[in-house]
C-alpha cells in the first residue's frame, strides 16, 4: 500500500552543518512501521551548510545518490 508522507510530517534532524528530514527510520529516529521501501533503504532531504560535508565513513553495499539543488 502507498503510503503519502507530508513534508511537514517527516521526522527532522538538526546536526548543526546538516538538516535531515528522513521518509524511513535512519540514525536517531526508529519507525518500527516505516523502516524502507523495497530495496530502498534511506530517503532523506538533507540540507547541508556551504562549505560543509560528511567525515569519511563506510558505507558497505550502498549506492549513494546526490541531487543538488542549489
Amino acid at each position: 500500500m502507498l503510503q503519502i508522507i507530508p513534508a511537514k510530517d517527516r521526522y527532522f534532524s538538526d546536526m548543526g552543518n546538516m538538516n535531515s528530514h528522513f521518509l524511513f527510520s535512519f540514525a536517531d529516529y526508529y519507525d518500527p512501521q516505516n523502516e524502507s521501501f523495497g530495496n530502498l533503504r534511506v530517503f532523506n532531504d538533507d540540507f547541508l551548510k556551504a562549505n560543509s560535508g560528511f567525515e569519511m565513513h563506510p558505507h558497505h553495499y550502498y549506492e549513494i545518490m546526490t541531487i543538488m539543488l542549489a
